[in-house]
């Protein structure tokens, strides 16, 4: 039997177009999309526009059975909006407002849940880190307790030189999921513990209070799994760096002082003489909520049973009342370029007259602002098996400020990947660096790290910060001050000003890296030192498939 040869990428390369991403971008971003909230209208009129424009590209449903959705099931929880947090202790008693000095939830079933007079501890970071001889729980029975945490990994001092980090332990300066909030809260409630607060600083958190704020009201989902409910504490939340200083001070503690011991692996969880007490009343509602997907069915049978992922997630936070009204969150950079960036992705490999040998799945999937859920439920339980997933490559928050020198890799050092990232770069006249922020922990926090929890290699394309005709600065400025006035807020919109070439720029970039993963004989793979190596190696070994 004669197998064509895949055509050349040229075709798909060249129909990439501006003019479409802009539609495509001011259209998801619109007020009618009302923030493209999971389980809302917003959510019924994306999933038609994915549909939709998959049906016109000439697409076929990713599902075996012939749909274009995989149903995603979904919790609502709706807390009371006015909640008040009591600390006591022999000295006094204090009180926090939710909004302004604390925000909480609980993902667990029942109509109340309530800590009543409950002991709070410090546990420092809140890591359990074997590997580097790390743990600050020791042997502390932290049971039922209220914990009190810090955000991000422990900032060691290098012994030598005390005014830099030591790159011998949680990768420096560079944040390993052991600094993630989602981390913190699962170990907590892996501990046992009640409940469990983290205390919010700008730098290591990586945005102001107004985005926890804005992304920790409202109602809130969870998959609808058993296992889900019990990584949970039966109150999680978030503490000011102010009000947590006043409530050390309160117990008798000082903060700073506290912080400090904390960097040492001697500690361990310190007792506050404070009880804490919380209630929160909820409602809630079963959705199921829908990741789209569709389909290139690649040309060589030999390999047409394996896949390339490209994904981007479509969700936004919906519409918040406040007292001036409904107020949007539109989510143009975050995620409709993404969204944009996929269906142009998809469009590219529609204009091969024959498609590459693998096969490629375009994946949106839903509520990644809730904690990456879409994305960890299909990589929980995907259409094709993992094993038969070659990477996936992710696209979110996408550079819409004009052409760049250069490519930022969160994760950079992780797999071969970025060896086809670098190749294509170099043809491109750029460079590939590493996350200029790597203390924000940006890998760990986009759906490609629900994938590469399940050992698929992947990553995320970030916008570079090296800008054709801007002087030097100027794009980490830019990202700065994105994140400071427009990330998870309602100025986050279309603006008719934005140069999208430079997203052009980075499709063509991840198109030509796609390309070559679904015509290259062997996988990618984890580089030696990548902590998901071995469960790929182990999964690869055996299916009887080369690493």
């Amino acid at each position: 039997m004669k197998i064509n040869q895949p055509s050349p990428p040229e075709s798909g390369l060249m129909s990439m177009s501006e003019k479409t991403l802009a539609q495509h971008i001011q259209r998801l971003a619109s007020d009618a999309f009302e923030g493209r909230f999971p389980g809302s209208t917003g959510e019924e009129l994306t999933v038609d526009y994915l549909i939709q424009q998959f049906k016109m590209l000439g697409l076929q449903p990713a599902d075996p059975a012939g749909s274009y959705l995989q149903k995603v099931p979904l919790i609502g929880i709706t807390a009371a909006s006015d909640l008040e947090l009591f600390f006591r202790t022999g000295a006094g008693k204090i009180s926090y407002q939710s909004g302004h000095e604390f925000v909480a939830w609980s993902k667990q079933a029942g109509q109340e849940t309530s800590i009543q007079g409950s002991d709070v501890l410090f546990a420092g970071y809140g890591v359990v880190a074997p590997e580097w001889d790390w743990d600050d729980y020791k042997d502390v029975d932290v049971k039922d307790k209220t914990l009190i945490v810090l955000v991000s990994d422990p900032p060691v001092p290098d012994p030598a030189d005390p005014s830099k980090l030591d790159e011998k332990i949680f990768n420096g300066k560079a944040m390993t999921y052991y600094g993630r909030w989602t981390y913190k809260l699962e170990m907590a409630a892996e501990k046992g513990a009640r409940a469990c607060f983290i205390i919010h600083e700008p730098g290591p958190a990586g945005y102001p209070w107004g985005v926890v704020k804005d992304s920790w009201s409202g109602e809130l989902f969870d998959l609808v799994t058993a296992e889900r409910e019990l990584s949970h504490c039966a109150l999680e939340g978030w503490l000011t760096d102010e009000s947590a200083r006043s409530l050390f001070q309160l117990a008798g503690h000082d903060l700073k002082t506290l912080k400090k011991a904390a960097l040492r692996r001697d500690f361990k969880p310190v007792p506050l003489g404070l009880e804490a007490s919380l209630t929160i009343e909820k409602t809630f509602r079963r959705v199921d909520s829908q990741n789209v997907i569709a389909k290139l069915e690649g040309s060589n049978p030999d390999f047409k049973e394996q896949y390339v992922i490209y994904m981007a997630h479509w969700d936004h936070l919906g519409k918040k009342t406040t007292p001036k009204g409904d107020q949007i969150y539109h989510g143009a950079v975050d995620n409709a370029s993404g969204t944009a960036g996929l269906l142009e992705m998809a469009k590219g490999f529609t204009q091969l007259q024959t498609p590459p040998r693998r096969s490629l799945l375009f994946l949106a999937v839903t509520a990644e602002e809730q904690g990456l859920l879409g994305s960890t439920y299909y990589s929980e339980n995907p259409l094709y098996p993992v094993v038969n997933t070659v990477a996936a490559l992710n696209m979110d928050g996408m550079n819409v400020l004009g052409p760049t020198r250069d490519v930022t890799i969160t994760g950079l050092g992780n797999s071969t990947l970025e060896d086809l990232i670098e190749a294509v770069c170099s043809e491109q006249g750029r460079v590939m660096r590493p996350d200029p922020e790597p203390e924000k922990g940006l890998f760990y926090r986009s759906d490609h790290f629900s994938f590469a929890k399940q050992g698929v290699p992947a990553l995320s394309l970030n916008p570079g910060i090296d800008y054709l005709d801007k002087p030097q600065g100027w794009g980490l400025k830019a990202r700065e001050e994105y994140t400071r006035h427009h990330y998870h807020k309602p100025s986050d919109q279309y603006d008719p000003a934005w140069d999208l070439s430079g997203l052009v720029q980075d499709l063509k970039l991840l198109f030509q890296v796609g390309y070559r993963l679904a015509n290259q004989d062997r996988y990618p793979t984890w580089k030696p030192t990548s902590e998901f190596r071995e469960r790929r190696r182990q999964m690869l070994m055996e299916a009887g498939l080369p690493e």
